[in-house]
């Protein structure tokens, strides 16, 4: 016979039938990250109607742990985690990975302690959610041979693999958006207490480098989440001042609506007079008049890939460690004039 399904079933014949090439059925079959979930889940539909033996969930059974950090889920950007978690649950369970959840305050991550969490977790990797890994906390999981997945946090080293929005590249395309509607006078709310922040800020600095006599202003907030009421009293004070600036970048929706209610109090028409982006497309920004216009991360997609990261790399403890960037997705708002 000649149906296919009378000889051994190869990728290359999944490849056909599935329309994509053979190393993209390669990649999904092994789990590896950096697929999209259709083309994904597509695969495995054509795999299995051709009868490939795909692997059983208890191949994949090794348990992960994600530790997250408390004081940022338990504060204002609890809903931003929540989608990441979301991606996480969703993904371990598409590969028959066992998977718990820990809150911990990111400064009681001592080895000792994860360590302990490991232990009575039965869970053989770690997530790290929004938490930047001391360097005593690297050293012993180096040491240690944990396989780690940093999820929207970093290690400068790169020691270990992680995914996060691409938050360099997300914030110069904010501040260009606002460039690009004619504001030369920027503002820029944001705080410095972490890695992935402190790219945004990097990301805003570029932009406003990008274009002749254009000029931004850094302005500090002291919280460790979100403070919309801080950031409505700097903003008024600036207003206040007549310093000539029209637009602000903000490290994140939240900081935006307070921004917002500062601009409106302060009699400006918005977009005319004053422009506004925020970053992370959280639910507060469809509730605030205008409608926000910000950037949007897709959060449960981080949670997925950091999936496919730890399962790629129970595979392969030995294999270099990696990074992946995830775009964000400029969104229109009322506080943007309108985009061509």
């Amino acid at each position: 016979m000649n149906d296919i399904r009378s000889k051994r079933i190869r990728q290359a014949d999944i490849a056909a039938a599935a329309g994509v090439s053979v190393s993209t059925v390669s990649r999904v079959l092994t789990n590896e990250p950096g697929i999209s979930e259709t083309i994904r889940q597509h695969i495995f539909k054509v795999a299995s109607d051709l009868g490939y033996p795909l692997k059983t969930a208890t191949e994949t059974a090794a348990g992960g742990l994600a530790l997250i950090a408390s004081d940022s889920v338990t504060g204002g950007l609890s809903v931003f985690y929540e989608g990441i978690l979301e991606g996480l649950r969703a993904g371990a369970a598409e590969r028959g990975m066992r998977f718990d959840i820990r809150l911990i305050r990111e400064a009681r991550t001592e080895p000792e302690l994860v360590r302990e969490y490991l232990l009575t977790a039965g869970a053989e990797g770690l997530f790290l959610v929004g938490i930047d890994p001391s360097e005593e906390l690297c050293r012993w999981l180096e040491a240690s041979g944990t396989p780690t997945v940093l999820v929207n946090g970093t290690d400068p080293k790169l020691r270990f693999d992680g995914v996060s929005p691409s938050n360099f590249f997300g914030a110069y395309n904010a501040t260009r958006r606002l460039l690009d509607a004619g504001h030369r006078r920027i503002l820029h709310l944001t705080g410095s207490h972490r890695q992935t922040i402190r790219e945004r800020i990097r990301g805003f600095e570029a932009a406003i480098a990008s274009v002749e006599g254009a000029e931004g202003c850094i302005v500090p907030m002291n919280f460790r989440g979100s403070s919309s009421q801080e950031a409505h009293d700097k903003t008024a004070e600036i207003l206040a001042a007549d310093k000539g600036y029209t637009a602000a970048f903000c490290m994140n929706d939240f900081i935006a609506v307070g921004v917002l209610d500062a601009v409106i109090e302060a009699g400006l028409r918005v977009p005319e007079d004053f422009a506004i982006v925020g970053f992370d497309d959280l639910p507060c920004a469809l509730m605030t008049n205008p409608r926000l216009g910000t950037m949007r991360v897709d959060r449960a997609a981080l949670g997925r890939e950091a999936i496919g990261l730890m399962i790629a790399r129970f595979r392969d403890r030995d294999a270099p460690a990696r990074h992946i960037c995830h775009g964000v997705q400029p969104i229109a708002g009322g506080t943007l004039p309108p985009e061509t």
